[in-house]
């Protein structure tokens, strides 16, 4: 004898559960006269022989051929008198699905006006909610028992990264500039998302970016950059550099006696090499010299710097470390203390031997 269902309903349904089939397995024996009862929250799809007929509202509904006209020309089809029929019946769940998250599972590369190319991961949430139930589950659904959230989200995330990579070409020019757009890019990412939820039956409610951050890569070179900005002058930065990098190296290793002249010497070219990357770089900011003198000024800078360390101070007076440092004791030759390194000036140096 076949099962005849009398209350077809889905009391149940999950919070994450988009649609429930009933029965969940094979078709249902319905009869004219039973009890169709569809929530507030839902809307149920009838389905035969793999098509869908009639979407039922909120409300309590009777079987017949007064609501469901299309059966009754499938009846005719030969029923020997008995008004049963197969069927299936999908309750649709026409709640908000708030807290939907995408991200990017891979970095989106693009150009930037103040670091050329950088690579960023995005972050967010959006609400979603089944706008069309027969579209819905005629192409996503199809005869599963239950389809969840989880089983669509993958097919959405890919379609919000494909518009997010779209949007961030069209409208980003720095990434330093993002933080202030995230607004304006969440509306244009809804404008543009909404055809496709559309085109499978749901509804793009809200859409936030929660947060769009670069690649340890991308994030090194942000930091130069503002380092950079915040020392200024690139080329004493970079003479500084190189003299505390010589400095350091040489008092590691000693200093005093032939050693400390050695290092002297070598301090000395240091220096020089950095005053030629500071005029080189002075050079691409429009102060242009001529090569000759570009050499002439390296050289000098490499026999005698202008700021000079202890070491390099001893080979310029042709004296050990300890004088030097006995003559910036007893206040001879006046010395700036950075850190644990001295810095002499070549000015101080000349005046105390013309006194």
């Amino acid at each position: 004898m076949p099962r005849i269902i009398d209350v077809i309903d889905a009391p149940d349904q999950g919070p994450n559960d988009l649609v429930l089939r009933k029965p969940e397995i094979g078709a249902g024996d319905f009869r004219f006269g039973s009890q169709v009862i569809v929530r507030e929250s839902q809307r149920a799809v009838f389905y035969r022989d793999g098509k869908s007929l009639d979407t039922f509202d909120p409300g309590r509904h009777t079987i017949s051929t007064a609501n469901l006209p299309i059966l009754s020309s499938l009846l005719r089809l030969g029923t020997s008198g008995k008004d049963i029929f197969t069927a299936e019946v999908y309750f649709v769940n026409m709640r908000e699905f708030t807290d939907q998250k995408w991200g990017t599972p891979e970095p989106i590369t693009l150009r930037d006006t103040d670091l050329g190319l950088v690579r960023l991961r995005g972050f967010g949430q959006y609400t979603m909610q089944v706008e069309d139930p027969k579209r819905f589950v005629d192409q996503f659904v199809g005869t599963q028992g239950v389809y969840r959230t989880a089983e669509i989200s993958d097919y959405l995330r890919g379609v919000v990264i494909s518009r997010m990579t779209d949007v961030l070409g069209e409208n980003m020019t720095s990434i330093l500039d993002l933080p202030k757009l995230f607004d304006e890019l969440s509306a244009a990412m809804r404008a543009k998302l909404q055809e496709d939820f559309s085109a499978v039956g749901l509804s793009l409610r809200q859409f936030r970016i929660v947060s769009i951050s670069p690649t340890e890569e991308t994030a090194k070179a942000i930091d130069e950059r503002a380092s950079m900005g915040a020392i200024g002058d690139m080329g004493a930065y970079m003479q500084f550099k190189t003299a505390r990098a010589i400095g350091d190296s040489a008092q590691q290793a000693g200093s005093g006696g032939g050693e400390g002249l050695g290092m002297g010497a070598g301090l000395g070219m240091g220096m020089g090499m950095a005053g030629m990357i500071s005029q080189a770089m002075g050079q691409g900011q429009g102060q242009q010299a001529a090569p000759q003198q570009n050499v002439a000024a390296a050289a000098g800078a490499a026999s005698a710097p202008s700021v000079m360390t202890l070491e390099e101070a001893a080979a310029y007076l042709k004296v050990g470390a300890a004088d030097i440092q006995s003559l910036i004791t007893d206040g001879s030759i006046p010395a700036k203390k950075i850190g644990s390194q001295y810095r002499i000036s070549k000015s101080a140096i000349d005046s105390f031997l013309a006194s």
